[in-house]
């Protein structure tokens, strides 16, 4: 028996193709039982009377969408298991990886996986210095309140200067740290918290993200982007990385291919013009021209986008297997 934790369901996409497979998606099941008696009165009248128990049981099943939808899937073979190929690393450069996996394709990978989630470390580090900044204050016989950084005061003291009373607040994640230091050494500081913070949100756009890596060399992975409000993700950050940690961990994938990342150069050398010959602003050259230059931004890793040989996944359902067995 195969039993699901569920990390992340994207009920409508599988409700969708499960429709396209079976031709209908059940949404409820019921049950009904209706009873009928004879009866007979004194020697003057016989009747007949009808008594009726019906009972009506309706059932969600939304937790049994998607392990229909893999049953069918994998009985129509409409689903590659890839999860033995992309443990060699010779698979990912060799080309066949693309050749049996075009975009769209429907592919299931069973891989150790890690969150990661810009706003967590931002929420992780604001929470180290606060409680440094705590400790010191603790410590020290005059203890000096943590400020805000230079950024946020600015912009407080530009609003205040406006006549405004109320306290504008950045929306840069980094901006949640306050100024201090640390005795302990000179490179564990508030400005360095900012920096890593800075490297985290430019990397991985703020969201919630599964990085799958196959292979023993952390060069190929897997990348994937969980949309939030989806069911089973309706939980915040800072509580799923407290359920289920920062290492890897054994996850399955069930999903449709994104894309493949290009193998392109990390220099960037294109020139040309947003305009034709008459002057105006081909914006089919300017498009072209910038998704190039996101292209390469993607190549070099300044981008949240995978980097060759990886390739993005479309997820349906993100899964763990609770280990059955044990006492009888």
């Amino acid at each position: 028996m195969l039993i699901r934790e569920f990390l992340y369901v994207d009920v409508e996409k599988v409700r969708s193709i499960l429709a396209q497979v079976e031709g209908s998606v059940p949404e409820t099941s019921s049950a009904a039982e209706r009873t009928v008696r004879n009866g007979h009165g004194d020697s003057r009248a016989t009747y007949n009377f009808e008594s009726s128990d019906e009972s009506l049981v309706n059932k969600s099943l939304a937790d049994s969408l998607f392990p229909s939808l893999e049953e069918s899937l994998n009985s129509e073979y409409l689903v590659r298991d890839i999860t033995e190929k992309v443990k060699n690393s010779e698979y990912w450069t060799s080309g066949n990886l693309r050749t049996e996996n075009p975009p769209g394709s429907l592919i299931r990978l069973t891989a150790p996986g890690a969150l990661f989630d810009a706003r967590y470390v931002a929420a992780s580090f604001a929470g180290l210095a606060a409680s440094v900044t705590g400790f010191q204050g603790l410590d020290s016989d005059t203890p000096e309140p943590a400020t805000l950084p230079p950024a946020v005061r600015k912009r407080i003291n530009k609003s205040q200067g406006k006549g405004s009373n109320k306290q504008t607040v950045s929306n840069e994640l980094e901006d949640r740290i306050p100024e201090f230091t640390f005795s302990g050494g000179e490179d564990f500081n508030s400005e360095n918290l900012r920096n890593m913070i800075k490297v985290a949100r430019g990397l991985f756009t703020p969201g919630l993200h599964l990085n799958f890596f196959p292979v023993d060399d952390f060069d190929y992975s897997v990348s994937v982007r969980l949309n939030e409000g989806r069911q089973y993700l309706d939980s915040d950050s800072e509580i799923l990385f407290a359920r289920y940690g920062t290492q890897e961990q054994e996850w399955t994938l069930v999903g449709s291919i994104g894309h493949h990342a290009d193998e392109g150069s990390t220099i960037f050398d294109e020139t040309g013009s947003f305009t034709d010959e008459s002057g105006r602003v081909a914006r089919g050259r300017a498009a072209k021209f910038i998704n190039r230059f996101l292209g390469f931004m993607g190549a070099s890793g300044f981008s949240d986008l995978p980097q060759y040989p990886g390739f993005s996944v479309v997820p349906l359902a993100v899964y763990r297997q609770i280990p059955v067995g044990g006492h009888p």
